[in-house]
């Protein structure tokens, strides 16, 4: 049985990671700075893809997240700023080099649309 990650259930009480104060001095770990986790490790959603994927009933699991932050690593490697990335039948904007998911489409949202300000796109399967 697969579980299923909704809106919410990503990080506690906000899919958006919290920044750290610039006069905060980042926790050490065995990788790096905890802020370096933090911006190279993750995937985070903006305010608004949040909504976007509440309203549209759009669920992630783990391995989805995982095939995602995957691509952004990808995408990163290439130079790629502002990506489309399609998983499924859901298409996410990203801003690479933020790691943040912009915006999600459901299949229906996806019909008769046209993407710009974007300069790559990967699909993930």
């Amino acid at each position: 049985m697969t579980e299923r990650i909704s809106v919410g259930q990503l990080y506690p009480g906000s899919l958006r990671t919290q920044q750290l104060k610039r006069n905060d001095a980042p926790s050490q770990t065995k990788d790096g700075t905890f802020q370096h986790v933090l911006q190279n490790e993750l995937v985070r959603f903006s305010h608004h893809a949040e909504q976007r994927l509440r309203q549209r009933g759009i669920e992630f699991q783990p391995e989805q997240l995982a095939k995602i932050q995957s691509a952004i690593d990808k995408a990163a490697s290439k130079g790629a700023k502002d990506s489309l990335m399609l998983i499924n039948d859901t298409a996410l904007i990203v801003n690479i080099k933020n790691r943040t998911v912009v915006t999600a489409l459901d299949e229906a949202s996806m019909k008769d649309n046209l993407f710009t300000q974007i300069d790559s796109a990967v699909i993930i399967s």
